[in-house]
């Protein structure tokens, strides 16, 4: 196979100096066709290579959390992205071979696989295989005609055209599968930009978009006949308002062994000089305005930091790494440490470098901030942790997976 795929690699590589612009028209319209149907081909090679390494487990055995983690690190994809390349690779290969042969055939686009997909799963679920086949033909023709959009509009009723004797009672099973794609595809993706600020993106089923609307719309309306805000900024506000209104209510789950908290780290002369700006446990970064503000309402705990930065001792000598030792280890490591994980502080746990059972201190130069996951995954794996000389930790990782066991470091992390 990979022999095969390095020569269409070859072949393609030879094309992408072609003089274009001297090529008649409708040569190059037959080339973009032909390049759009090579594309869905390789995408069927590729949701079929997901799925086998999906199945064999591949990535949970070189220290991912999951085939979408992995596929993040190894293709430089989006989570969602991966994820949604891993859902239609299984769909595909468990239920639906017609759709799997149509992408494969180039008739048909990924988006509109996905859609052909879900809907001939409702037809067999509500009228069996042979109306869900009919279904298949009838939708892979449309797809020649309109876009997944178009298309997934038209499959609401598709039993209207193959089987009108039982659309009507089924149109309540398609209510009850959009139902369940919609519990399916939820998400929420929270992107830190190269500023600081966050990108929100996502998808929200029914009965929470209700409830995000109901929550941030009163909050949103213009406070005054001045109020210059546009929409979205006052919609922004609002969201803000709603979070900052569930953290007074102190009913929120704890988050590490603490209550649900922002944890603001500024210098001692830049707060009460009201000069010195601040970094959330996050690694963002406030203006002193903001950290005044928050400074209102909130409990200072002192830190003594050496020149650079590092947390030198905080807390008493316990097993539990919580309270004011749990948030200097937040400090150094920033969210799990584990090479290419993402996972942010409030989803970790705080692992003893030298097992505290075993003599191990509880203290942050024997503490290391990992998931859940990772945290398991070095309990039971050959990788090992330690903290390199500037004092961050580095993983080992197990000969088999690299020979020369070269140190790594979480990057997604760092400062700078």
């Amino acid at each position: 196979m990979v022999e095969e795929l390095t020569q269409a690699e070859d072949a393609v590589a030879a094309c992408i100096d072609a003089v274009t612009w001297a090529r008649p028209e409708d040569e190059l319209i037959a080339a973009l066709d032909t390049t759009h149907r090579i594309e869905q081909r390789l995408a069927a090679v590729k949701l079929a290579v997901i799925r086998e390494l999906d199945g064999r487990r591949t990535a949970t055995t070189r220290g991912a959390s999951s085939t979408a983690v992995w596929l993040r690190e190894r293709l430089r994809l989006t989570v969602p992205a991966a994820r949604r390349l891993v859902d239609l690779a299984t769909v595909l290969e468990n239920g639906n071979p017609g759709v799997r042969h149509a992408l494969a055939g180039g008739c048909i686009t990924v988006d509109q696989a996905r859609v052909i997909a879900d809907s001939v799963d409702s037809v067999q679920t509500a009228a069996g295989p042979e109306v869900a086949d009919k279904a298949l033909g009838m939708l892979v023709e449309w797809a020649g005609q309109f876009d997944p959009t178009l298309l997934r509009k038209l499959s609401t009723r598709i039993l209207d055209h193959v089987a009108p004797d039982i659309a009507d009672g089924a149109a309540r099973a398609a209510l009850d599968a959009e139902a369940r794609r919609a519990t399916r595809d939820r998400h929420l993706t929270l992107s830190t930009l190269t500023d600081g600020r966050l990108r929100l993106t996502g998808i929200l089923d029914t009965e929470t978009a209700g409830l995000l609307r109901a929550a941030i719309d009163p909050l949103g309306a213009p406070s005054d006949p001045d109020d210059q805000r546009s929409p979205g900024q006052r919609r922004h506000d609002a969201l803000g308002d709603v979070c900052r209104l569930a953290l007074r209510t102190g009913e929120l789950p704890e988050n590490g062994g603490d209550p649900a908290q922002i944890v603001v780290t500024t210098s001692f002369d830049g707060l009460t000089g009201q000069l010195g700006g601040g970094t959330l446990d996050t690694g963002l970064h406030l203006t002193p305005e903001a950290v005044r503000h928050l400074a209102c309402d909130a409990a200072i705990l002192p830190a003594v930091l050496g020149g650079a930065g590092q947390p030198l001792d905080l807390g008493r000598q316990r097993r539990l790494i919580t309270g004011p030792l749990r948030r200097a280890l937040v400090l150094r490591d920033r969210g799990c440490a584990f090479p290419g994980c993402d996972r942010p502080p409030r989803w970790c746990d705080a692992h003893h470098i030298h097992h505290w059972a075993d003599g191990g201190t509880t203290s942050l130069t024997n503490a290391v901030l990992l998931c859940g996951h990772h945290h398991r995954h070095l309990h039971h794996s050959d990788w090992t942790v330690r903290l390199a000389g500037d004092g961050n930790p580095e993983f080992v990782p197990p000969a088999w997976l690299d020979p020369e066991q070269l140190p790594r470091r979480n990057h997604y992390h760092r400062r700078t």
